[in-house]
């Protein structure tokens, strides 16, 4: 009876998210009024957290949980920004690789040294689908089924690595500055293995002081983002000095309705994305779309996007918008790496779709566009002392070290 009475309270608190959460992992119980989330705790929305059912969790002598694969811990939240506080380590040597909702990196790789304890911070966001009481987002298929960790009313973090601990969480609701996404399937969050997008690596570039909401789909134009109502559901949400960025073009190519073209259809929408961002004091950003694996007999990418990146410039100069240049970037990284070493970035077989270390590389490419464009603002948020990337000279992939996520998907990504 007391332990269903506790439960009760526990869900009703976490439901309401008006207060910091606080959960001890492992056997070590805890002194205060932290949660305790033992190895065998599953998640059900009675009790409002847990790991996934079936995950291989034991729990670290000293307190603590580990697992030899990738585990997901679920908390039920109310739609938000939140920051998590996340202690990690144990009595001997450990690596933790943090993510959040659907493959949104946070920490890879962080080594703890033998009875080394560390605390960790970042910002998350959680949504639902629901825009107000008559409307909301028009969620394709998939969404509703593989993807549906992205828009349910839970926050999720996967651990993973050679040895993860994780020792204690908490979650505190904030309001912070967001930098909203809005894109195609070469900036939403894949939701499995091999695939990967530059938008769910681009928290890993941010401190905490911003959320990162990626609203990307893969297949979406900017015709078919704007009636599934993507905008309109960033729009809602958006307060003054938050922030945009809009990479729209592959599928726009595709588009062969009469008057369709780079710079009548698709520039018009772009005005028309921008100016609802702006009428709610938002910052728009374009980003340029990023190139396919598409080598000449030189070496040389051929531009497949014709007049597109030329259009977005054209709108963002005439709107005196700042602009990431990611088309000519791109270019300089598959270049750099060539016809046969560029396919490090991809998953085999596709030359629009990135794997882990692509999307990594690109969203290195990303930040260094936003320091470019002078928007102190923005980058203000970026990881004090964070290295400068050049694209001609990119990481070695054999020293890449995001490990995978548990989740595999044979099918390919919508679009191209």
């Amino acid at each position: 009876m007391m332990r269903s009475l506790l439960l009760f309270l526990a869900a009703a608190t976490l439901a309401s998210a008006e207060v910091p959460l606080a959960f001890s992992f492992g056997n070590v119980t805890p002194r205060d009024a932290t949660q305790q989330v033992l190895p065998d705790s599953q998640y059900s929305d009675a009790q409002g957290f847990g790991f996934d059912a079936g995950s291989q969790v034991t729990a670290l002598p000293d307190g603590g949980c580990t697992s030899a694969a990738p585990f997901h811990f679920h908390v039920k939240l109310a739609p938000g920004s939140y920051r998590i506080q996340m202690e990690l380590g144990d009595q001997a040597e450990a690596t933790t690789t943090v993510k959040s909702e659907m493959r949104r990196l946070l920490w890879e790789q962080v080594v703890t040294q033998p009875k080394e304890v560390i605390t960790r911070e970042g910002i998350v966001h959680v949504r639902t689908a629901q825009i107000s009481s008559t409307n909301s987002v028009r969620l394709k298929e998939r969404e509703q089924k593989v993807e549906m960790s992205a828009w349910d009313n839970r926050l999720t973090l996967e651990f993973s690595g050679t040895r993860p601990a994780v020792r204690s969480l908490k979650i505190t609701p904030v309001t912070v500055p967001v930098l909203y996404l809005l894109g195609d399937s070469t900036v939403c969050d894949q939701p499995s293995e091999p695939y990967a997008s530059w938008g769910q690596m681009l928290p890993r570039w941010f401190s905490p002081s911003l959320a990162v909401a990626n609203y990307a789909q893969s297949g979406e134009s900017l015709r078919s983002s704007f009636s599934s109502r993507r905008l309109e559901k960033v729009v809602s949400q958006l307060k003054a000095g938050d922030f945009v960025l809009i990479q729209f073009g592959h599928n726009d190519e595709k588009d062969k309705s009469p008057g369709a073209g780079a710079f009548t259809t698709y520039a018009d929408l772009l005005r028309q994305y921008a100016q609802a961002i702006q009428a709610k004091q938002g910052q728009p950003i374009f980003v340029t779309p990023v190139q396919r694996r598409t080598f000449d007999a030189d070496g040389k990418i051929i531009n497949s996007h014709h007049d597109f990146p030329a259009a977005m410039k054209q709108v963002a100069a005439e709107m005196k918008l700042p602009l990431i240049d990611l088309h000519a970037l791109s270019t300089q990284l598959y270049e750099a790496m060539g016809r046969e070493g560029s396919g490090a970035l991809f998953k085999d077989g596709d030359g629009t779709h990135h794997n882990n270390f692509g999307a990594y590389e690109l969203s290195r490419c990303v930040v260094e566009g936003l320091r470019n464009i002078s928007l102190p603002d923005l980058s203000r948020h970026l990881l004090p002392g964070l290295p400068k990337f050049d694209p001609t000279h990119p990481d070695d992939p054999k020293q890449f070290s995001v490990p995978a996520s548990i989740r595999t998907m044979a099918e390919k990504p919508l679009g191209n």
